[in-house]
């Protein structure tokens, strides 16, 4: 159980955010079976911006993003414990889902 990380193209290797660091991605979550969760920031046109490491979003993101490195694109399944769990968000996300997130690390503030 936890957050695995897939990469998708890489970044430069050597910046990588730490816990309280403001980050600012470009996301696209979605079930694990491929639906739609309707949450993207691609959708929106603006990039997401949060603190990292801190419990503003869920767990996988807080152990995730920290090991990708500056302009990394990857993958972050999160399991249903390091997701919403038990309680999902409803109506967009069941109960104990697997979530998929396609995410690009674009600035570390």
């Amino acid at each position: 159980m936890g957050v695995t990380i897939e990469l998708i193209s890489p970044g430069d290797g050597k910046t990588f955010p730490k816990k309280g660091d403001r980050v600012t991605i470009h996301y696209v979550g979605t079930l694990a079976d491929g639906t739609s969760s309707s949450r993207a920031s691609l959708c929106s046109g603006s990039p997401f911006e949060t603190d990292i490491g801190v419990g503003k979003v869920i767990k996988g993101w807080d152990e995730g993003v920290p090991q990708l490195s500056l302009g990394q694109k990857a993958n972050l399944i999160a399991t249903p414990d390091y997701a919403y769990g038990s309680r999902g968000f409803p109506p967009v996300i069941p109960a104990n889902s697997t979530l998929k997130f396609e995410v690009e690390l674009l600035k570390i503030n």
